[in-house]
């Protein structure tokens, strides 16, 4: 890039930011340079490409990420409030215009929503949604419109409903104008085609009115088809237009009357006169066209005949004693109504001749009018070098007006001699004549639809891309999949682990930047290959290659191997993957067949792979098939599950002093089935919940046998319970209630669930003490365990993971972690039990370290409470 684009492109930057974001921070990488921009500051450039952004940034403030097809642009940074609607997609279309590898690209895909009167409609053609213009072009409400089938809305809309039909079923439309009904006398240009977006299909209905159209017709028609001096009114007689005969035959210039005055009121006219000029405007406003003698102030006595206007009934033409001879065309005139007007207009005569253009219609061509005028203008435009082109890219000859059926419309794109390329429709009409022997001209009016086609081309964009990383999203990839020759390629999901602890941890803006920049990693490498990326989920991927499963996952692996960044801290993340090949013949179903292998994948730990076949949908129809079963054994057979209890003992005196429920599940065909197989179902859905009810119920009864029947007030149960679990929203309508009411049991709460130090976390813990509950850390130890957690949260005490005790007290090692562990905890006040202990061995270890109580089989294996009962009589 050159230094003087550099200028410019500085300059814009800074202008968009001082219009759309005068408080606000934008770093932003342009070429091999990272640039720092403010409203009210130089710009400064420093070499290197990586977008870090300052700590600060993370920590407060509102930070929007500027992405496109996976890439990151930029980083816009307020500290007090967001920007304004619109800068980032602002600042996101100039940069990504910048860099030239994309520019044309981000023509077609970056666009800005033209506020066109639109109607999404679904197949069966009722309204879903509909724009804010839509409703005032048809003077309509929500309520009238949104949900309503088509004919209801327009009862006698029985051909627009046959068009609309058609675009339904996939062929787009044009529709036939309509004449609103009502006073307004609205005229209204349609046209339908289908949309196809995410999981919904329908109609995209876009409106226009084209009243200025047809009054323009009206007007310039009237005018054409007389060769007398004339004057065209409005409906109460006001001057809208005259000739240059008319001004001479009356001496009177149009300019020194006052705007929009009576014909009759002009200083020509006078006594006598003005009551018989009077008395005609009246009369032909009655539909009795006829002619009067006025007497003008030269003292000569002119003929005025006034009658309606064939082509603009609101309009009436006053006209005096004829100059001009059959065919010509009052130029002036027209050029002046032509003026008043905001359309792209060309007037031709009978041979193609281009009379008189609009300063809109030249600006649009980029034209000379003065030079094209008199001249034949399809042959003048091809001479010139304006190129025309089919919507889908062919090169076309432009069009002879003169011979073709009108009316006649054209949707094409124009290249002017610059470059600039525009959506135009062209639509030709007749302007037949009044007067015998005038040979018919063609009005030909421009619509620029450029906008309206890049809005179009947005929402078709938005409905297959995602927001955050400009990826495609799951329809995207579904489109691609379903392409021709997609057949043998391989498909690969892919999944973060962890990805909401570290999200929890980092923040979500801190995670968002993992996010893109994993975006742009995906894209970067599907590029090279020929493949697509998309995004699925928060953090789920999909990747198509034309490779075979094998040789793609090598290549994700080797794009993912380096850590990401988050601030100026370097994050490893690891990732599992799910990979299938597309079969002939049913390409759509790969992606869920890589989805499923994922599943499976993360099942068995964090980053690992799994190839996607036949076996795992039976497991998936297994998986199914529990979860029903769950469900009807929660719902209707609870006798199914049972506790058991793993009674803890002091290693000080050797009392029993609690007992940890533990859930079983005795499936009345497939026999016990253990926790890590069914857990996990029911943590996918709202059974979580439900298990989670019936378990604190069941170990409530269990802890007030034990109480009762051995007078232990002090003896206390625990259950097992999930962070997770207890922040869905059905559990704070039943669970919490319910601890309350059985007196509050304890929880345990695994360690690695505490890495998410978020507020939610700790007002969920507060909540259970505030209710009596103790909070022990079980797995303590062993993987994720954090001893920020010890001090953040209002715990009780810890369990250490079994592995901790597995070895001793032969291992060294392993005797001083569980002794560091013992002293940090009882400094902080915390209790520390021993899980998994089987030997008496490991108990006296245990004891010398000063651990507090332990559990194991050394003990007991797990009882029934009965069992329970009778183990506590005789100790």
């Amino acid at each position: 890039m050159s230094a003087a684009s550099d200028s410019v492109l500085h300059l814009a930057l800074r202008d968009l930011m001082r219009a759309y974001a005068p408080h606000a921070t934008l770093l932003a990488t342009v070429g091999e340079r990272v640039l720092s921009i403010r409203a009210d500051a130089p710009v400064t450039a420093t070499p290197g490409t990586d977008l870090i952004p300052p700590d600060d940034w993370l920590g407060h403030g509102d930070l929007a990420w500027l992405t496109r097809d996976g890439s990151l642009l930029g980083l816009l940074w307020s500290e007090d409030a967001p920007p304004a609607p619109g800068a980032v997609e602002v600042l996101t279309l100039l940069l990504s215009a910048a860099r030239t590898e994309s520019g044309n690209r981000e023509a077609d895909m970056l666009i800005t929503q033209l506020p066109a009167a639109t109607a999404w409609l679904t197949a069966n053609l009722t309204f879903r949604q509909v724009s804010r213009t839509f409703l005032e072009l048809f003077d309509l409400t929500d309520q009238e419109v949104i949900g309503q089938p088509l004919l209801k809305v327009f009862p006698e809309g029985q051909g627009l409903a046959q068009g609309l039909a058609s675009a339904a079923a996939g062929r787009s439309i044009r529709l036939k104008d309509e004449l609103l009904p009502g006073t307004a006398r609205r005229w209204v240009r349609s046209e339908a085609k289908p949309y196809f977006g995410g999981a919904a299909a329908g109609v995209l209905w876009t409106a226009h009115d084209v009243t200025p159209e047809y009054t323009r017709t009206g007007e310039l028609a009237a005018l054409l088809d007389t060769d007398a001096p004339v004057a065209l009114l409005g409906p109460n007689g006001e001057v809208k237009q005259v000739s240059r005969g008319f001004e001479a035959l009356t001496s009177v210039a149009s300019e020194q009357t006052p705007p929009g005055s009576p014909l009759w009121q002009w200083a020509c006219f006078s006594g006598e006169g003005i009551d018989n000029l009077k008395d005609l405007i009246l009369a032909a406003q009655a539909g009795q066209g006829g002619t009067t003698e006025v007497t003008l102030p030269n003292g000569n006595t002119v003929a005025l005949t006034a009658r309606h206007s064939a082509f603009a009934p609101d309009l009436l033409i006053v006209e005096g004693p004829s100059r001009h001879t059959a065919g010509q065309v009052n130029g002036h005139l027209v050029s002046q109504v032509l003026s008043l007007s905001d359309a792209a207009t060309i007037v031709m005569d009978h041979a193609g001749r281009a009379q008189l253009i609009s300063r809109q219609a030249a600006d649009l061509l980029e034209i000379d009018a003065v030079q094209v005028g008199g001249l034949g203008l399809t042959r003048t435009l091809e001479q010139m070098g304006l190129k025309l082109y089919s919507t889908d890219g062919n090169l076309l000859p432009w069009p002879d007006f003169r011979s073709l059926p009108l009316p006649y419309t054209l949707e094409a794109i124009t290249v002017t001699v610059s470059g600039t390329r525009r959506h135009i429709e062209f639509r030709a009409t007749r302007m037949d004549a009044d007067h015998p022997g005038r040979k018919s001209g063609i009005l030909l009016t421009l619509r620029d639809q450029t906008a309206l086609k890049r809005a179009h081309a947005k929402l078709q964009h938005d409905a297959n891309h995602d927001q955050l990383t400009g990826l495609l999203n799951r329809a995207g990839l579904r489109s691609r999949l379903t392409q021709p020759g997609s057949a043998g390629n391989m498909v690969a999901a892919i999944d973060v682990d962890s990805f909401g602890g570290l999200n929890a941890a980092l923040g979500r803006t801190a995670g968002d930047l993992l996010l893109i920049q994993l975006a742009a990693r995906l894209n970067d490498m599907v590029s090279e290959q020929g493949g697509h990326a998309a995004r699925l989920t928060d953090d789920s991927f999909a990747i198509l290659l034309p490779d075979s499963a094998d040789v793609g996952i090598q290549k994700i692996q080797a794009a993912l191997q380096e850590p990401l960044r988050a601030g100026k801290r370097l994050v490893p993340i690891t990732f599992s993957i799910g990979s299938a090949s597309v079969q002939p013949g049913n390409p759509d179903q790969a992606l869920g067949d890589a989805e499923m292998a994922l599943q499976h994948a993360k099942r068995q730990g964090r980053g690992q792979v799994q190839l996607f076949n036949v076996s795992l949908r039976d497991e998936q129809a297994q998986t199914f098939e529990l979860e029903n079963d769950l469900r009807h054994a929660i719902e209707a057979e609870p006798q199914q599950f049972n506790l058991l209890y793993q009674p803890a003992v002091s290693l000080k005196d050797g009392r029993a002093i609690s007992a940890e429920a533990l859930l079983r599940w005795t499936h009345p065909h497939l026999g016990n089935i253990s926790l890590a197989r069914f857990l996990p179902i029911a943590r996918r859905s709202d059974l979580i919940v439900l298990l989670g009810e019936w378990v604190l119920r069941e170990a409530g009864k269990g802890r007030a046998i034990i109480r009762e029947g051995f007078r232990k007030g002090e003896w206390r149960t625990s259950v097992n319970l999930s962070l997770e679990e207890l922040s869905r929203p059905r559990a704070a309508e039943r669970l919490l209630p319910l601890m309350t009411k059985l007196n509050a049991l304890d929880i345990e709460v695994n360690a690695d669930s505490l890495l998410d130090h978020s507020e939610e976390t700790l007002g969920v813990l507060e909540s259970l003490r505030a209710k009596g509950s103790r909070l022990i850390v079980d797995d303590f130890g062993d993987g994720a365990s954090s001893l920020t957690a010890l001090t953040r949260f209002p715990l009780s005490g810890l369990k250490l993971h079994p592995t901790l005790t597995a070895k001793l007290p032969d291992d060294d090692m392993g005797m001083k972690l569980v002794q560091g562990t013992v002293s940090i905890a009882h400094s902080l006040g915390l209790t520390v039990t021993a899980v998994g202990v089987e030997t008496y061995a490991q108990l006296d270890a245990l004891r010398d370290l000063g651990v507090d109580a332990a559990q194991g089989y050394a003990l007991t294996p797990p009882l029934g409470v009965h069992d329970l009962a009778i183990w506590l009589k005789n100790r």
